[in-house]
């Protein structure tokens, strides 16, 4: 038997024998889902980060992106150069254009002859869209749709821009370096940067962002990492294609979050049900292993030919894996396509490489241990059936099984930390999920021996649901295995329905329909007053009016912001850029205090204000963003000092908070108490919603409120919306392939337990039970058994998903009471249907073709 050719031979005969067995079916299809599962989520992934990755220079403008508020000095144009990068120049600022007597606030953009270094812009010269990889020639702007309405102009058409008058060579339909989110309300306005000068617009203490555009291979980026460090330091802000691609939207962040989970969930399954089935395809071939013995088989050769065969059929199922996770993840680009942030590029090798190496993990870890028993199996065994051999210590297959999962988790997630302790608390959940199954089955037997044995209407019932708890009783051990691995599979089926019922929930509670689509600005503090009560009739939900004060964080603890913040955080763009403070006496609506106490405004005449009332300790007490606080290193009591204007203002850190910052509010980084701000010049804020009926009243803002600027945002209030409705149908998707591993687990388990039931089975037949009889007590037996794993399972439930929200997805905990009746009712109707679908043979058989399953239990 020493030919390897001949074992394999052996081993594919094997197979071929074993197809029609309840536990190989059990086995493959748990190993194709777990497959199809980690493929689909994979190849899905893989696509998105490699698009990322290949788009981000696009995105960005290039691979390396500085930005500060001069021009860039020659002898770092020359070492960039000298390292292999191309270089652009650009310009951005905002500035007034007009055409008449119209007057409108723009984004402009002045770019040189090599812009665009990656991608083309899409322009519209009056006629069809075109593609272009260049910017506006010099002495012609390009404008923006919305700026060409606002001003009623069109290609052929002049403006004037600052002090220059330019021509209108386009409308520009998609620029090739697009900004990413709401970084400019105001319309775009392209034009070439030898054009500046002529504008009047650069003078000393303008506001002018100067942005230098490299480009070139990763090792050339590389080779300048240490420049583009001491640059950081130095105050500029640098973006570098490799560690700031663009980012997906939140709602995309917890459904790449939840898919990832959903994936390790189903591929937990699978092993689950990986590891029943083994069980009993070992029992199987405990004879075949003799026979082999007999014929002169060695053991190293025996389980060769079992491992081969199982092999074989990861093979198969790896190869049916893959292609149902090919057609999931079509199916997952099918539905999140239309809100992908770039074009995906085609499916790589790797995502299937990983796939079937966790169908091999799978089925070494969950399947091996026990495996290994048939190496001990006797010639003997032929005359002495007695003579099995010990099965693997259960604890041992939870110690090798936990470990290749861990792995798994290691490897999917890439934090190891967070393995760890998904690791050790499932087992720490699984020792106490195994004392409670243990009391439960007792309590179960007992109040099952406790039901009246006699009545008039029910006898059946009652003697059905006793005989069936007197079985599980009667065999324990068997029972508990069952029932934990009943209640994993309904824990994981019910934790990811939980998580992806709670997701859409702050999904739809993120966007309600009243969530404001139009945001007013520049109101001044004399129409303060007569704007609100203008809105007041018109629009019934709104925010409050908050004041808004332009301020630049100077310095931290009295030290200049670059020489205490981190050093990664050195180039933030909080600290090159003023601020929009603001001053509340109330916490605004959508934000939480995560740290401190919220500042209560001292009492003081409206006269003296803030500063009089605290002249002693000019600091006031401010609120900061937590995710600023964090960049920055700012913890409670800190000093942050503010220059406004030509005036400073120092505040001291009293509180945190968490924002959302996708609601569609006003949203403010620094909150000072009431008194503080008053005496610099301010303007107010607020948000509304208007119904489609509604719109008119912009009008009558328009006309009374000339200065004020209305921002219409229902496109991208609607675009978000689209966002998370096609983000939840793929949340729906991954779902059936978890509640089909699970189902994998049910009938893995049941075909595991099928000897023990057809011997039983027998014995009451013998005993004169008749068919009635035997559906009902094998009905009984699988209902309690659902019933106990789902009461484990919504433990289980409830305190893993509390964890997972508050580690993993952001999301504040909570408690489901639903959760305790659809769980086991859920267990009764699953168990109890698989079981009684499975048993149905059993009980057609003759008492003594099912006696004679004896050897086999």
């Amino acid at each position: 038997m020493n030919d390897p050719t001949r074992l394999l031979r052996l081993s594919w005969r094997g197979l071929k024998r074993d197809l029609r067995a309840g536990d190989v079916r059990a086995l493959f299809v748990a190993l194709a889902l777990a497959v199809a599962a980690s493929t689909m989520i994979g190849f899905f992934l893989d696509r998105l980060d490699r698009g990322l990755t290949r788009q981000a220079g696009q995105l960005l403008g290039g691979d390396v992106v500085l930005e500060q508020s001069r021009p860039f000095a020659a002898d770092l144009r020359e070492t960039l150069e000298a390292a292999g990068l191309a270089l652009s120049d650009q310009v951005d600022m905002v500035s007034m254009v007009s055409r008449g007597d119209a007057f409108q606030s723009v984004s402009l953009k002045a770019v040189d002859d090599v812009y665009p270094h990656y991608g083309v812009s899409h322009i519209s010269r009056g006629g069809e869209v075109e593609e272009v990889a260049a910017g506006p020639p010099r002495g012609e702007v390009w404008v923006a749709p919305r700026l060409a309405m606002l001003l009623d102009v069109e290609a052929g058409d002049r403006l004037r821009v600052g002090s220059g008058e330019f021509r209108v060579g386009a409308v520009i339909e998609r620029e090739a370096d697009p900004s990413a989110g709401f970084g400019s309300f105001n319309p775009r306005l392209m034009m070439h940067v030898d054009d500046l000068p002529a504008t009047g617009l650069v003078q000393e203490g303008s506001r002018i962002e100067y942005e230098l555009l490299a480009a070139g291979t990763a090792q050339a980026v590389e080779q300048v990492a240490p420049l583009l460090e001491r640059l950081r330091g130095e105050g500029v802000e640098v973006r570098d294609v490799r560690q700031d691609r663009p980012r997906l939207g939140s709602a995309l962040e917890r459904a790449d979050r939840y898919l990832s989970l959903a994936g390790l969930a189903a591929v937990l399954l699978a092993g689950v049900a990986v590891a029943m089935a083994t069980r009993r395809y070992v029992e199987r071939h405990l004879d075949t292993a003799a026979l082999l013995r007999c014929f002169g088989a060695s053991q190293r050769e025996l389980v060769w030919i079992f491992v081969l065969q199982l092999l074989w059929l990861a093979l198969a199922a790896s190869l049916l894996g893959a292609v149902l996770g090919l057609v999931g993840q079509a199916a997952l680009l099918a539905l999140l396509g239309a809100v992908m942030p770039i074009e995906l590029p085609p499916p790589g090798i790797l995502p299937l490489g990983m796939g079937v190496f966790t169908a091999l993990a799978v089925l070494a870890g969950f399947a091996g241990p026990t495996l290994l028993r048939l190496r001990r199996v006797s010639a003997l065994k032929v005359l002495r059936r007695e003579l099995d051999p010990l099965p693997a210590s259960a604890w041992w297959v939870v110690i090798v099984a936990a470990g290749v999962f861990g792995g798994l988790l290691w490897l999917y997630s890439g934090d190891i930390a967070l393995a760890m302790g998904l690791l050790f608390g499932g087992l720490a959940a699984l020792l106490v999920l195994w004392g409670l199954g243990s009391a439960l089955l007792a309590l179960l037997a007992r109040l099952c021996a406790r039901l009246p044995r006699q009545t008039a209407s029910h006898d059946g019932l009652w003697r059905a649901l006793r005989l069936g708890g007197q079985q599980l009783a009667r065999r324990r051990t068997a029972s508990l295995g069952q029932l934990l691995a009943f209640a994993t599979a309904l824990f994981a089926m019910g934790m990811i329905a939980l998580v992806r019922g709670d997701l859409l929930d702050t999904w739809q509670a993120q966007l309600p329909e009243d969530t404001p689509n139009h945001f007013a600005i520049n109101i001044q503090p004399a129409e303060r007053d007569d704007f609100e009560s203008a809105l007041a009739g018109a629009a019934e939900s709104r925010s409050a009016l908050y004041p808004m004060v332009r301020g630049r964080i100077t310095a931290i603890q009295g030290q200049p912001p670059s020489e205490v913040v981190p050093e990664a955080s050195r180039g933030d763009n909080a600290l090159r850029r003023e601020l929009n403070l603001t001053w509340s006496d109330e916490l605004p609506t959508g934000n939480r205090l995560v740290a401190g106490e919220w500042f209560t405004p001292p009492s003081t005449s409206a006269a003296k204000g803030w500063l009089g009332a605290v002249a002693a300790d000019p600091v006031a007490p401010i609120s900061v963003e937590s995710g600023l606080a964090e960049r920055l290193g700012l913890t409670l009591g800190d000093t942050l000092t503010f220059t406004i204007g030509s005036e400073t203002l120092q505040g001291r850190v009293a509180s945190l908070r968490d924002l959302d910052w996708d609601s569609f509010r006003p949203n403010f980084y620094v909150i000072f108490p009431p008194g503080a701000l008053e005496a610099f010049g301010h303007s107010y804020i607020t948000a509304f919603h208007l119904d489609d009926g509604e719109r008119g009243i912009l009008r009558g803002l328009t006309r009374d409120f000339p200065a004020v600027t209305l921002l219409d945002v229902e496109s991208i209030l609607s675009r978000v919306r689209e966002v998370l409705d096609q983000v939840t149908r793929a949340v729906e998707l991954v779902l059936v392939f978890v509640l089909l591993a699970g189902v994998s687990v049910l009938y893995a388990a049941l075909v595991a337990s099928l000897p023990v039931r057809a011997h039983e089975a027998g014995l009451l037949r013998v005993f004169g039970a008749g068919d009635r009889l035997l559906s009902r007590i094998q009905g009984a037996e699988f209902a309690l058994l659902g019933l106990a794993s789902g009461l484990l399972a919504a433990v289980l439930a409830e305190l893993a998903a509390a964890g997972i929200y508050m580690a993993w997805l952001d999301l504040a905990p909570r408690w489901h009471p639903a959760l305790w009746a659809w769980l086991p009712l859920g267990g009764v109707l699953l168990v109890g249907g698989i079981g009684q679908w499975l048993s149905r043979g059993l009980r057609r058989r003759a008492p003594a073709a099912s006696l004679g399953l004896l050897g086999e239990t």
